[in-house]
């Protein structure tokens, strides 16, 4: 989902892109001085060959032409010596800018909340950690060094034209204007442009990134084609975009390169007049149109150095509209570490409204779940149910209500504390590119072996396991995507059971396995949910035999409570929701024959 860019003035976006120089002092100041011994160098040459033309060449002084020459030629190698450090030192700065913004930006995605990430499309983040850092990476270590470099010689040129010859500097002065308010033109005619190229390489790194991730249903589908014509769709925005800067820089760079020859030419003609009536020596106008050269000619990359800055500062805009987003869930101040809990759950009188949504998810859920109880939470797509066990780990927090564990609000507690008490399955489980031990153990890198597999047991993984070509060492592809669908998730069960937590929320951990697997499963979980406080989202009639109690959910509110036999006899609307759960599994299972 695009959002609307954060409403930053593109100036204060300026300045918050050169506040990331401030950790690199000692680089910028080591590249100021080289900066300013390069240009001691190169504007003291002019001077010399002047020397050399007027004194030397011109009264034939062999003694003034060879230790000028020399002197001339240790000026450019010191011009040239100084410039590679300033190269050396702004790209390497640059470089390690990007790797921290990047670092800072994807620190700060770790923190921000789940609503966050279900409004955002992850070819726009994709995009944000990866093509706008580089263009600002361009900005801080090329152009804004050169837009320095050439501000400087401008200062220092200026002076020295006017010592050489007011009346000619004034001149070259005015024939100038022109050049900077085309380019200034040309600068607001692309500053749109860069802006929607943006988003559109967001879009398109969107469509490759969900095509990539979601090729089986594509093919399972047979939707190929239309996978194709929605990356055309974006690319076609792109290439027009894109072509239309084309235009533009048609247009405007042949003008900017085609200005300085002209400039010089000019400058050449009257000088020459002004030679031939002794107002202007032929030393001095030489040196007069090297100084020129020196901010001229650099001056047709100004169009590039501008063009640099407004892709930074757009590049800028969407990287911290990112930083700016404050965590909505995130410890409050005066929050306290929740100690080993017993594991009783209360939601009192809570209700939910999603941001998008002007509808309730939740309205006015009271439930209490005692210590080791096994609560099994039953309803129709869309009803409430995975909302409400998502309060328990604090994924979102209630619009209305408290959600308490132990009596503590889970506002009032730190989330790595809460968390830790938590084990969670959702019904799509994901795993890394790691090893199967390393899945298992995610939240647990230093679990010892042993410890894995009997998790791996009590999610009925092991067997499988073991069958794999490195048993828990083999390595699991991208999303998993490798094992099956059963596989996958009684992988993510014993992800949850390694922790051994006092709580349990399984969002329909069962959905992907078969019969047999199902029944292995489940005897390995009644042993298991004995010692916890579960939270059990199911559709399965077997699977929601195995709590203690039932809660029938509809539209947001708890419409029902009791035991499942009791329910089946005495609620229709309990048997109509589980019946109709076993016409799509039915149905799923013709599907897959």
């Amino acid at each position: 989902m695009r959002m609307s860019p954060t409403a930053l003035p593109e100036r204060s976006t300026l300045r918050r892109l050169l506040r990331l120089l401030r950790p690199h002092r000692r680089t910028v100041i080591a590249a100021i001085v080289s900066v300013i011994v390069s240009m001691v160098a190169t504007l003291a040459l002019p001077a010399l060959i002047g020397r050399i033309i007027d004194e030397g060449i011109r009264h034939h002084r062999r003694d003034l032409i060879w230790p000028l020459s020399l002197t001339a030629l240790g000026l450019v190698a010191v011009r040239g010596i100084t410039n590679f450090f300033r190269r050396n030192l702004s790209g390497a700065m640059s470089v390690r800018i990007e790797a921290d913004l990047r670092a800072r930006l994807f620190a700060h995605l770790q923190g921000l909340p789940v609503s966050f990430h279900d409004r955002w499309q992850s070819g726009q983040l994709l995009a944000r950690a990866t093509s706008d850092l580089n263009a600002i990476r361009m900005f801080l270590g090329f152009a804004l060094v050169f837009l320095t470099l050439l501000s400087s010689y401008a200062i220092a040129v200026a002076i020295a034209l006017l010592v050489l010859d007011p009346w000619l500097a004034l001149l070259a002065l005015c024939l100038t204007i022109p050049f900077f308010v085309t380019a200034m033109r040309f600068n607001r005619r692309m500053e749109d442009v860069w802006a929607r190229s943006r988003e559109a390489v967001g879009e398109v790194t969107t469509v490759i990134e969900e095509s990539a991730g979601g090729i089986r249903i594509l093919k399972a589908f047979g939707r190929e084609q239309h996978s194709v014509r929605r990356l055309s769709a974006a690319a076609a925005e792109l290439r027009d975009v894109n072509l239309e800067g084309v235009g533009y820089r048609a247009l405007y760079i042949p003008a900017l390169y085609l200005f300085p020859n002209l400039l010089v030419g000019v400058v050449f003609g009257v000088g020459g007049f002004r030679v031939i009536g002794g107002a202007l020596t032929i030393g001095a106008l030489v040196a007069f149109n090297q100084y020129l050269g020196y901010v001229v000619y650099p001056l047709r990359y100004v169009g590039w150095i501008l063009s640099q800055a407004q892709q930074a500062v757009a590049a800028g805009d969407r990287v911290f509209e990112i930083l700016d987003t404050q965590p909505t869930i995130a410890d409050l101040p005066g929050a306290t570490a929740l100690a080993t809990v017993e594991g009783e759950i209360a939601f009192d009188h809570v209700s939910f409204t999603y941001p998008s949504s002007t509808l309730p998810a939740l309205h006015d859920v009271d439930l209490t779940i005692a210590p080791g109880e096994t609560v099994a939470l039953v309803g129709a797509s869309g009803s409430g149910k995975s909302t409400l066990a998502s309060l328990v780990p604090r994924f979102f927090d209630p619009g209305e209500g408290r959600v308490l564990v132990d009596g503590h609000d889970v506002r009032h507690v730190t989330l790595s504390s809460l968390r830790s008490q938590i084990g969670v399955v959702f019904d799509e489980p994901v795993l890394f590119s790691a090893t199967v031990h390393e899945n298992i153990a995610f939240g647990f890198p230093d679990a010892a072996v042993e410890a894995v597999t009997r998790a791996a047991r009590a999610a009925g993984a092991h067997d499988f396991v073991l069958a794999l070509p490195q048993g828990y060492e083999t390595m699991v592809g991208e999303h998993g995507f490798s094992l099956s669908g059963g596989q996958r998730q009684r992988l993510a069960l014993a992800r949850a059971l390694l922790a051994e937590p006092r709580i349990l929320v399984l969002d329909d951990p069962l959905s992907s396995v078969d019969v047999r697997t199902e029944a292995e499963i489940e005897a390995n979980l009644r042993a298991l949910l004995a010692g916890h406080t579960a939270l059990l989202i199911a559709h399965r009639a077997s699977t929601v035999a195995m709590a203690d109690r039932v809660v029938l959910i509809e539209d947001g509110r708890v419409t029902a409570t009791g035991r499942h036999a009791d329910l089946l006899l005495t609620n229709p609307a309990y048997r109509r929701v589980l019946a109709a759960e076993l016409v799509l599994e039915e149905l799923a299972e013709v599907e897959t024959t």
